[in-house]
């Protein structure tokens, strides 16, 4: 089993292999994978990081594993004004829900009780599959810059 101990900062173009993770498992510092080219793998990575689509991690020889953000059960949600996208945002926060918030759609993971909620307050919901990479938050990494 390959062990990935290290975060690349400076990731080169072309990864050894890949292996595609949902955001519940990309918040992980320790756990077990299967790489896509079908080996095992382990990630035994510094413990506080959000590992986002396009990081890439290594072993101590230098192999290299470039992160996807797997597609996921998401909501995603517009709204008719900016100030409406504020208070959806105020409302799924002061909840405590990690959100991906965007210019265009802020997204949450599929909830069926958050929908309602949001729906009440005059959003629209769209249940979809899609990566999912939330804000790391005032305290965590700054990383609130997604490139989709």
């Amino acid at each position: 089993m390959k062990r990935l101990t290290t975060l690349v900062e400076k990731a080169p173009i072309e990864a050894d292999t890949s292996v595609s993770l949902t955001i519940d498992q990309r918040i992980k510092s320790r756990l077990k994978v299967v790489l896509d080219n079908g080996e095992d793998a382990g990630l035994f990575l510094p413990r506080g990081r959000i590992l986002r689509g396009g990081d890439m991690v290594a072993t101590e020889e230098g192999f290299t594993v470039r992160i996807i953000a797997a597609t996921e059960s998401v909501s995603s949600v517009s709204a008719d004004s900016a100030l409406l996208m504020a208070k959806l945002c105020y409302h799924l926060g002061n909840r405590h829900v990690p959100l991906e918030i965007n210019a265009c759609y802020l997204r949450y993971q599929h909830d069926h009780v958050l929908d309602e909620m949001v729906e009440l307050l005059g959003g629209k919901v769209v249940v979809e599959r899609a990566p999912f990479e939330p804000e790391s938050g005032a305290y965590g990494q700054h990383q609130t810059e997604h490139h989709h």
